[in-house]
């Protein structure tokens, strides 16, 4: 894992002083990016009264199920806990129960707390806080699944039969309590030296057949290293970048698994909203398919195009500049609604099979409604007209959340990519070419925020009102370290290693640009 904090050690008196003066500028940085997406973390009086009226009344389900053993499995500093898993040997096949937060507890449907959350949409995350969806005495409390504490959930019961296929599903509400906050890391350490307990060793056992299975659907993953901002130890933040730890994919099965089940009972039912997303178009196949033969390592269509990505290595230069070209693969995602006759494009493409969203209620707007509507139709139930009535608006709340969640993730990483580099203008780094200013094939221009690159040169001139100067080549370069990615001028090749120089660094315009060496 790479790690660059930002906040420098300084090497002399000089970059002491610059050290001490930059944390005041990134904390105005951070500031004007949070004014600038309005993202405002106060509630309204009134949503607060509504939470804390449903938390001083709430009523705990009849079912008891606190005496199976759950676990979450977050990043670490996690405190808005949405699922817990237990997993336990069930003939020749297993037995999954899957707890969700019952977050639909707390949200009176057209109350104050109701109107926020479709205001809100979902927690957006910044570089140095969340904006959470529900108020925190929720999302991080009491309707968050923390450990030792009892809580409500919906907990999804699933039979697997040896091979991992769903035999059977129940969903009910019931009163839960999860026996550890355990971390992706400290999990993966467990089942690696085998000290694990029995539901985590078999939480792997079914992750694998479970990713088989998927691999039999030809679903598609792209498995590029992420960029994950988070807090250093020495008070300032840094960017780890780094491939998913197999746990994370096991973990991620059973999620998926759930939204597949979802989506079923929603399909049989006649009403739901699905999370669907079209498969490439051939003409974006067949481009995809010079940019793999133009960097050496050719798909030729024999196999589904999802299983050939299995076979890339992000660590390989020309592999990942291929990872990087293959999100054109991956567009058009969408929420779709509907009562009474189902969709005919229902698929979720990348995962080759219906899917919904409803494992993430703390986070995501959407999850409420599916879960209320799922547990309903799994009982024999009508499905409540509160339910049915916010299904046609819900694509759009969630399209307005999902741009600005990206965006303000977007601009996040550009601060501290900048705020990284600020005092390392005219050093040089070795980097990856990720897409090239002369490629094969035609690639099209590096794109970011879905809006065609341009050289930084030219984007001063147009902010400023001039005309813009004669474009040079460029392209997007990835550094080994920090793990930036970022534009680069200069005649280069997707998938070649090259040395960069940085020639601008602003935190405040978050604008960062490198320069062949």
């Amino acid at each position: 894992m790479a790690h660059y904090s930002l906040t420098p050690k300084p090497a002399a008196a000089a970059a002491g002083e610059k050290a001490a003066s930059s944390g005041s500028v990134l904390a105005a940085a951070f500031a004007a990016l949070r004014e600038e997406f309005k993202l405002a973390d106060a509630y309204p009086a009134e949503a607060l009264a509504d939470a804390e009226a449903a938390i001083a009344a709430l009523t705990l389900p009849a079912e008891d199920a606190t005496g199976i053993g759950f676990v979450t499995i977050d990043p670490p500093t996690s405190t808005d806990l949405d699922q817990a898993v237990h997993i336990e040997r069930d003939g020749g096949g297993y037995r999954v129960r899957y707890a969700i937060a019952d977050v639909p507890a707390f949200v009176r449907p057209d109350g104050p707390l109701d109107a926020e959350t479709r205001r809100r949409g979902q927690t957006i995350y910044a570089a140095d806080a969340k904006v959470p969806l529900h108020p925190r005495d929720i999302s991080d409390d009491a309707g968050s699944l923390l450990a030792d504490e009892v809580r409500g959930a919906f907990v999804w019961d699933f039979s697997l039969d040896a091979d991992g296929e769903v035999a059977g599903v129940g969903l009910t509400r019931a009163t839960v309590r999860s026996r550890a906050k355990l971390s992706y890391a400290e999990v993966q350490e467990q089942i690696d030296a085998g000290t694990a307990a029995e539901p985590l060793m078999l939480l792997r056992e079914v992750g694998l057949k479970r990713v088989e299975l998927e691999r039999r659907r030809g679903g598609a993953s792209l498995n590029l290293p992420e960029q994950e901002i988070v807090p250093a130890e020495d008070g300032g933040y840094r960017i780890d970048a780094r491939g998913p730890r197999p746990v994370e994919d096991w973990n991620a099965q059973i999620s998926l698994m759930t939204g597949m089940a979802a989506a079923s009972l929603m399909i049989e039912g006649r009403i739901g909203i699905l999370r669907t997303m079209p498969g490439p178009d051939e003409k974006s196949l067949r481009h995809f398919r010079r940019q793999t033969q133009a960097l050496g390592a050719p798909w030729d269509g024999s196999v589904p195009y999802g299983e050939y990505l299995r076979t890339l290595d992000a660590a390989e230069p020309r592999h990942l500049a291929i990872l990087y070209a293959a999100a054109a693969l991956f567009r058009g995602a969408a929420y779709t609604p509907f009562d009474g006759d189902v969709p005919a494009e229902h698929l979720q493409a990348a995962i080759a099979a219906p899917y919904a969203h409803t494992t993430a209620p703390l986070r995501r707007l959407v999850d409420r409604f599916v879960l209320v509507l799922c547990e309903a139709l799994a009982n024999g139930r009508d499905v409540p007209e509160w339910v049915r009535a916010a299904l046609p608006r819900l694509p759009a709340l969630m399209a307005a959340s999902d741009q600005l969640a990206a965006r303000v993730e977007r601009a996040s990483l550009d601060l501290v990519e900048a705020a990284l580099l600020v005092t390392s203008v005219g050093r040089e780094f070795d980097a990856v070419v990720v897409s090239g200013s002369t490629p094969a094939a035609g690639s099209p221009v590096p794109a970011r925020n879905g809006r065609p690159e341009q050289p930084l040169d030219r984007i001063a001139s147009s902010q400023n009102g001039q005309q813009p100067q004669q474009a040079r080549p460029f392209g997007t370069v990835q550094l080994a370290e920090p793990p930036v990615t970022a534009r680069c001028e200069g005649e280069m090749e997707s998938g070649t290693a090259v040395r960069v120089r940085l020639v601008h660094a602003d935190v405040t315009t978050r604008k960062v640009l490198f320069e062949l060496a």
